[in-house]
């Protein structure tokens, strides 16, 4: 959808000079270019900066926390499959298993403990009301981790697809 512009000349001042021979009005106007939805202003005066509004207080519900689109679920599963992933494919480069022979040969329980304790490293800052954006900043962002973390998911799936259509390890 384009806007359309529309340009209004408001009256500003009435200048009168008085110069030694002769007498002179002069009309000043300011033009304004805006959009046809916006409303034109009246007060020529400039309106001070509406003050920031505080920061908005994060919720610390456990309920929150972990529901569908809150903070935690993605982040976790994202950090799971990057370690996943990357064990996956170290364990392979080293002994020559796939991720199903990997997985029946005590990798469950191993799974099962990464799973616990990185799920609670991530989810006590978050109780406390740290969020990953506020302290994120440089290379490494919390949308880097997102990303990444999207990434290894796929990529750990993909790894799997792959080995179980060949029948053996990708390396």
């Amino acid at each position: 959808m384009a806007a359309i512009s529309v340009f209004m000349a408001t009256p500003v001042a009435r200048l009168t000079t008085t110069p030694s021979s002769s007498r002179r009005n002069i009309n000043f106007a300011v033009v304004r270019c805006m959009s046809q939805d916006q409303q034109p202003s009246t007060d020529t005066s400039k309106t001070p900066a509406a003050p920031t509004p505080p920061p908005k207080k994060v919720s610390t519900k456990f309920s929150d926390v972990l529901a569908f689109s809150g903070p935690a679920p993605e982040r976790i599963n994202g950090r799971l499959a990057m370690i996943g992933f990357v064990s996956a494919m170290a364990v392979e480069l080293t002994n020559g298993q796939d991720v199903f022979a990997q997985i029946s040969h005590g990798g469950v329980s191993a799974f099962v403990a990464t799973s616990l304790v990185l799920s609670l490293a991530s989810l006590v800052p978050l109780f406390k009301g740290v969020r990953a954006e506020s302290k994120s900043s440089g290379l490494m962002t919390s949308d880097a981790e997102l990303w990444n973390g999207r990434a290894a998911m796929l990529g750990l799936v993909a790894l799997a697809f792959t080995e179980y259509v060949t029948g053996s390890a990708l390396i």
